[in-house]
């Protein structure tokens, strides 16, 4: 198993030594090795393990820039996946198959931050380093990744008050929470409410178990007849496929205008919902700078290297002090963004954003080739 911040048994370090030495008997790893790393280190295996599959995000391009960088930073490097689907005992297996497995280093997307801890013991107690991905999880984890989550609550409750203008003194919103299961979502929450509370009223406010867009669709469909089709001025939803199950309710309550709705990642059918009208924003969280840094620090690790060029500030759980880590800025994204920040990135093209049934949206907001 990988030396990491000086934690790993003298067996496991002797291992290594013993590794690296047949590796360069058989000449892999070489510097003249054409199939070795650029620094001329063995490969390694590195576990990724994601939590859910709700957000197109995760496998449309996390897992693939993972794996693409982890390929470019070490070429001889391989990477184990697996996504839990929401389900605390599948993932909790999962990590057991990944330490079977041999992996070296775990990147780990948790589905519930306090129940996934004994999984962390686990792989740390055989020297396996537990890189918390997107979200914090308890144990002894060896750094993380993600973004500055406070941050995406507060960007959403800013721009909806901005939707609302003159209306938020007197106006009423839904709030349309994510599952309280994860430090990032409760950060979310956090974050928006800091904006919110005291501006706006909260007329219902849901938690939504497992991010389902149906659960959302049900809520609205309950906030609605308990407030009445004139009595919703904004919905604050946590992501998109909140605000997308949010959406559709409310258009079914033939509520027309539609009032502004938050959403965040930034998913293609968001960016499309945002040029129509149907949504008034979402926050982009750009995936390759997060994607990048997950797999600079699994190899970084798994060739028993320290953080310190990487991470760049530190946070903390119940568990564990002083983690290494790394928090990237969100971008919020109205119509008028989209161009200089999805497109771009080239997340998505024009294209892909501006079907037949977008076009006409698309020409007004002036997205065209």
């Amino acid at each position: 198993m990988s030396a990491y911040r000086g934690r790993t048994p003298l067996i496991a370090t002797a291992l290594s030594l013993v590794m690296a030495v047949s590796l360069a008997a058989c000449g892999g790893g070489g510097s003249d090795d054409p199939g070795g790393t650029a620094s001329g280190e063995g490969g390694f295996k590195v576990g990724l393990l994601f939590s859910q599959g709700v957000q197109p995000r995760w496998e449309n391009f996390d897992k693939p820039l993972i794996e693409k960088k982890i390929k470019e930073l070490c070429a001889d490097c391989s990477m184990d996946y697996a996504n839990a689907k929401g389900d605390v005992a599948t993932q909790q297996q999962q990590v057991e198959t990944m330490i079977n497995n041999d992996v070296e280093v775990l990147l780990l997307s948790a589905v519930n931050f306090r129940s996934l801890r004994h999984s962390v013991e686990r792989a740390h107690d055989v020297g396996i380093p537990v890189i918390a991905y997107d979200g914090l999880v308890e144990g002894p984890i060896a750094a993380y990744v993600s973004f500055d989550n406070e941050r995406v609550g507060r960007l959403q409750g800013e721009a909806l008050l901005r939707a609302l203008g003159e209306r938020a003194d007197s106006g009423r919103i839904v709030m349309m929470n994510g599952p309280q299961t994860s430090p990032t979502n409760v950060a979310f929450k956090k974050g928006a409410l800091s904006v919110l509370q005291g501006r706006v009223r909260i007329g219902e406010a849901y938690d939504t178990p497992g991010w389902s867009q149906e659960t959302a669709h049900t809520n609205m469909e309950n906030a609605i007849a308990a407030l009445g089709v004139d009595g919703i001025d904004g919905v604050y939803a946590a992501n998109d496929g909140l605000a997308a199950g949010a959406i559709s309710a409310l258009k079914a309550a033939g509520i027309r205008p539609l009032p502004p709705v938050t959403g965040q990642d930034a998913d293609l059918a968001a960016v499309q919902r945002i040029v129509k009208g149907e949504q008034y924003m979402s926050v982009y969280k750009p995936f390759k700078a997060e994607a990048d840094a997950a797999a600079e620090m699994a190899v970084a690790l798994g060739r028993g290297e320290k953080l310190d060029d990487i991470a760049d500030t530190t946070v903390a759980t119940a568990t564990t002090q002083d983690i290494p880590a790394v928090l990237l800025d969100p971008i919020p994204v109205t119509v008028d963004d989209i161009r200089a920040t999805v497109i771009k990135d080239g997340l998505y093209t024009i294209a892909q954003i501006c079907t037949p049934e977008t076009a006409p949206a698309c020409e007004k907001a002036g997205l065209t080739d």
